[in-house]
């Protein structure tokens, strides 16, 4: 399990600040599968994955899962609905056991004055606000197939990792639609898969798929992916 001395938003802190923090925060242990926290509870706590892994993911109206991003241990969770005064965003579920820490906002708050720290919170912020960017392209601009091709291209290691099940809930698609398009691609002779060893045969197809198979056909995709993650606001 991490330290929090071995954490890139702790590790500059003084030594008094970071006695403070070791004193106020509080570990609970989760297994997998358990929620930490539901999309539109509120906390008055700051989390952090201090062992294992959690996937973050929206709720459509319909029951589907958005996903949003899996963090891994050392992570920092829930900074947003503290600097906003909202409740969470989305859902945060662990994918192994794992442990968080929770610390209290009011304790976080008397070390902003400490700059190395409150740039940390930034960067923090700054790179899930990037992290939603790329969330919104994908979704408004990227094709199922251009989808399975872009992950095939830049994490082609997930599939050693995750089931297709799993790699189709990232991508946001039915596990169907990813398993059809695995299909054409190894009868296409794009890749080779077997026993989650996935190879890349023809990295110029997948190339191609994705430069030219990536815009979606509908006359409003932003509005629409509003809608799917219900967040359409009532004129």
């Amino acid at each position: 399990m991490h330290n929090l001395n071995e954490i890139s938003f702790f590790k500059d802190l003084p030594l008094p600040y970071l006695k403070i923090l070791e004193q106020k925060l509080f570990t609970k242990k989760y297994n997998k599968g358990s929620i930490v926290f539901f999309e539109g509870d509120r906390s008055e706590y700051m989390y952090i994955v201090l062992e294992g892994s959690v996937k973050m993911y929206k709720t459509t109206p319909k029951g589907n899962q958005v996903h949003i991003n899996i963090l891994k241990a050392p992570s920092l969770i829930g900074e947003y609905v503290y600097f906003e005064d909202q409740a969470f965003p989305a859902t945060c579920e662990f994918t192994t056991d794992g442990v968080m820490g929770l610390i209290p906002f009011e304790v976080v708050e008397q070390l902003l004055d400490n700059k190395s720290f409150a740039k940390a919170i930034i960067r923090s912020l700054t790179g899930k606000v990037a992290l939603l960017s790329a969330l919104i392209h994908k979704e408004t601009v990227l094709s199922s197939e251009a989808k399975v091709a872009d992950i095939i291209i830049h994490k082609p290691s997930i599939f050693k990792r995750l089931k297709n099940s799993e790699i189709a809930s990232i991508l946001n698609i039915t596990p169907e639609t990813f398993s059809r398009i695995l299909a054409k691609f190894k009868k296409e002779g794009i890749i080779s898969l077997k026993n989650h060893n996935l190879e890349v045969l023809d990295r110029d197809k997948l190339m191609h798929i994705l430069e030219t198979n990536k815009v979606k056909e509908c006359t409003n995709c932003i509005a629409n992916f509003k809608a799917q993650m219900g967040l359409e606001q009532n004129k």
